[in-house]
């Protein structure tokens, strides 16, 4: 399930009209190719869709699209979560009226609540009445919800369903499996096979918007119980798992996505573009693992 990257400069003054056109045909590329390569679900408003920089006004506009475009062939599961309750709650209502599937919570970052105080902000979101996706990811947070909160939601609470897991611990993932039977979608590329074998059942997936087809064949494979298949795939594309990373995402995957296309590399402050070096990472792995040619990639650098 991809998260939807997002053009800089979309629906600002001075040009900005050119701007959301162009940032609207990209995320209609972006959204066919993912719809057409098998995913179960979209994701719009996550970290890969530079959601911390887009207004409330955009995040709507986005999120309104999406809704239209997977049309009830995919889920549309829309980030609606802060460090801000009274926020929260407006936003997952909001979304909530335009249509979603779902929505994704992202644990309160910066002000680091207590674990009863995760369980509170969660409860009060459940009232409003649309399928909740926990998202644990301390890495961005600076906080986990413990295993016993995430069982406690999902036994107290009607809407908690899933829990997109991002803590990098089979650990904390295994002691949510043994505590409840919530949904369990890893968080990492990378360790969405290994999370399977305890009982996931995905990922939600920054390699997708840029290979979607490859993502869905291996948690294809793993959800039939080929895990030889999965893990061959898996040991194939751990590589690209990995150089998504090497950069702050959407920072890699972004640029990516341009080479083949589908959107401009271009990111909000305080993000910036994509580094040589890094870019010197990226290239020959996108060219070596089939996702991108060398002629796209030689076209991008000499635009650049």
């Amino acid at each position: 399930m991809p998260t939807c990257p997002r053009k800089d400069g979309r629906y600002r003054g001075g040009g900005g009209g050119r701007r959301q056109t162009a940032a609207l045909k990209a995320l209609d590329r972006l959204l066919t190719s993912n719809i057409e390569g098998g995913v179960a679900g979209i994701v719009p408003i996550g970290t890969t869709g530079e959601s911390p920089t887009l207004t409330a006004e955009e995040k709507a506009k986005v999120i309104e699209f999406c809704v239209k475009k997977a049309a009830g062939k995919v889920k549309v599961i829309a980030g609606t979560g802060s460090n801000n309750t009274s926020t929260s709650l407006e936003a997952t209502k909001a979304a909530k009226a335009l249509g979603v599937d779902a929505v994704l919570i992202v644990n309160p970052y910066y002000s680091k609540p207590s674990q009863e105080g995760l369980y509170q902000h969660v409860k009060a979101l459940n009232e409003v009445g649309v399928p909740i996706v926990l998202y644990n990811i301390p890495g961005r947070t600076g906080i986990t919800m413990e295993p016993a909160t995430i069982a406690r939601l999902y036994n107290d609470c009607e809407q908690v369903c899933a829990v997109k897991e991002a803590t990098g611990s089979l650990d904390i993932a295994s002691e949510i499996a043994s505590l409840c039977d919530i949904t369990l979608l890893s968080g990492d590329d990378s360790l969405t096979l290994p999370l399977m074998a305890v009982g996931g059942k995905g990922v939600v997936s920054v390699l997708s918007n840029l290979a979607p087809e490859k993502v869905v064949s291996m948690v294809k494979a793993g959800l039939q119980g080929d895990f030889a298949s999965a893990t061959k795939q898996h040991v194939n594309l751990f590589p690209l798992f990995k150089v998504m990373f090497c950069e702050t995402n959407p920072v890699p995957c972004k640029y990516a996505m341009s080479i083949n296309g589908i959107c401009e590399p271009s990111v909000r402050l305080p993000l910036v573009g994509l580094q040589q070096a890094s870019i010197d990472k990226l290239v020959p792995v996108l060219v070596d693992k089939g996702v991108s040619t060398v002629e796209n990639a030689n076209k991008k650098a000499k635009s650049s």
